[in-house]
């Protein structure tokens, strides 16, 4: 399958996944609003998905997947099928560990992730329950990034896309089923997480299965032992830690400005992670898709050391960001308080969270190109086997984003937060860029400045769109609180004429969707 339709299969499937995700958050809104339990739930939710993306998704995936495409030129069977359980092994008994001391020390973590919950005893008891109950969330999510990696590296790509859908219907039904019947009702939501962890663990255990790569897990010290002692692991667990650190760099600053959310008052974390579902509908749709795509193939391409094969995939995703991900940030920026409205503002979420959110939205907006760009680059250092000069750039946008806090937090308060981040993540873009054109990894293909100025010819068309639709009184979500249909219908109306406008203006400007679908090798 060609890198274009393997990127538009993971694409749509990533889209079922975020429309869910979407009305889970929605659900979350109507039922409990953005107040301070619903903050506890936020905060304690983020503990387990801290360590699942510092161990597994993030860390894991970049070591793991190129030593597959490694492991598979080899052309060993039974040390390719060795290695998958190998890895498992040590994985599952580690994470097991850590589920255990996690819930043990989530009254710690929770006070170090979000001190600010410490003026309500009630929200912070909360997120410390709810907390002890997720964490053993990390064990089968983990092993989920596991059968991930195998199946991307075996070009299988649907089933870990769809896999999340899970999450999202199991914390929906038990919000619906559950949130009358438990004290306070943010607990479903807890639930939920439980039970969707198990059905994609399950899902994607199945699939391995199916393909005869279920891994098995050593129930003995001895085994264990082997495990720990093989030269692939090892190798693996050494690549491992530099990606640790860049991960852990994320993440601690996630850490920092959830607890500088929390000293804001009440709502202040729930809005930033509402916002932060919106900004997460592209980047997931486009940067996490090519990610997803690209780090098999650029590593199958540094493996079997065609250098031409590899800029081409580059400079491919590349493109496809630019093309894609301007409009989108644009659109995020001009339409984040209708939008915000048209997904929250019912029941319990008010006129003025739909405000503060669409602030922090906007702020987000600014550095999506960014975000988007960072998955597509950073794979090119991974394919290489170059772990240590993400983890610099990384630890200095950690850096970077913690001082612009002390600049945009003052003045735009949880907004300032999203903002830091934006700024960070086209640094970070920037950087990457920069290091694989000094070391002479990647080559651009011809063409960018045509390319460049056709996608600003047509952003700035619908611009020009959005910039006067908004202005326009049936646009405007207040008018249309009442009607929530007729608010959709309109937005809609006004997004369909955007992407219509940017893609007839492409093409006026001598741009065709065949040329990303030649690039991709269709």
């Amino acid at each position: 399958m060609s890198l274009f339709r393997s990127a538009a299969l993971v694409s749509a499937l990533t889209l079922v996944s975020r429309i869910t995700g979407l009305l889970r958050e929605n659900l979350t809104a109507v039922l409990f609003g953005s107040n301070a339990l619903t903050d506890a739930f936020f905060v304690a939710f983020r503990l387990p998905n801290l360590l699942r993306r510092l161990f597994a998704e993030g860390a894991f995936s970049q070591a793991f997947v190129p030593m597959l495409a490694l492991a598979r030129q080899h052309d060993d069977e039974a040390a390719y099928r060795r290695f998958i359980s190998q890895t498992a092994s040590l994985m599952f008994w580690f994470l097991l560990a850590i589920s255990i001391l996690g819930a043990l020390a989530a009254p710690a973590l929770v006070w170090m992730m979000a001190g600010g919950l410490a003026h309500d005893a009630l929200a912070l008891q909360a997120a410390t329950e709810m907390a002890r109950w997720m964490f053993p969330y990390i064990l089968p999510i983990s092993l989920v990034a596991f059968a991930s990696g195998v199946l991307h590296a075996e070009g299988r790509f649907a089933t870990p896309a769809f896999t999340p859908v899970l999450l999202n219907l199991s914390m929906i039904g038990a919000a619906l089923l559950l949130h009358e019947q438990l004290d306070p009702p943010v607990f479903s939501l807890t639930v939920g997480v439980v039970i969707g962890a198990a059905l994609q663990l399950s899902l994607q255990w199945w699939a391995l299965e199916s393909m005869g790569l279920r891994p098995r897990i050593a129930m003995s010290f001895e085994a264990l032992r082997e495990s720990w002692q093989a030269e692939a692991t090892r190798t693996m667990l050494a690549r491992m830690t530099p990606a640790i650190l860049a991960v852990s760099a994320a993440q601690i600053s996630l850490i920092f400005n959830t607890h500088i959310a929390s000293t804001l008052g009440p709502g202040r974390v729930s809005w930033v992670s509402f916002a932060d579902r919106l900004m997460e509908f592209p980047t997931a749709l486009l940067g996490v898709a090519l990610g997803t795509v690209l780090l098999p193939g650029l590593s199958k391409a540094r493996a079997e050391q065609d250098d031409a094969s590899y800029s081409r995939q580059l400079d491919w995703g590349l493109r496809l960001s630019v093309l894609l991900a301007m409009p989108s940030a644009i659109g995020l920026g001009l339409l984040a308080e209708p939008l915000t409205a048209l997904l929250y503002h019912y029941g319990r979420f008010s006129d003025g969270d739909v405000v503060m959110t669409a602030k922090a939205a906007a702020a987000y907006a600014l550095g999506l190109l960014g975000l988007i760009a960072v998955k597509v680059l950073a794979p090119g250092f991974y394919a290489h086997q170059d772990v240590r000069t993400p983890v610099k750039i990384a630890l200095a946008m950690l850096v970077l984003t913690q001082a612009l806090n002390t600049i945009t937090v003052p003045r735009f308060e949880h907004a300032g937060l999203a903002l830091s981040i934006s700024l960070a993540a086209l640094c970070n873009a920037l950087l990457l860029l920069l290091g694989l054109l000094r070391r002479g990894l990647f080559t651009p293909q011809s063409g960018w400045l045509r390319f460049i100025v056709q996608v600003a010819l047509a952003n700035a068309a619908m611009t020009a769109w959005l910039m006067w639709s908004t202005e326009q009184s049936w646009l405007q979500w207040q008018a249309l609180a009442s009607a929530p249909l007729l608010r959709a219908m309109h937005l809609l109306w006004v997004l369909a004429a955007a992407v219509a406008i940017y893609f007839a203006v492409l093409r006026l400007a001598g741009l065709r969707w065949i040329q990303f679908m030649k690039r991709s090798g269709l």
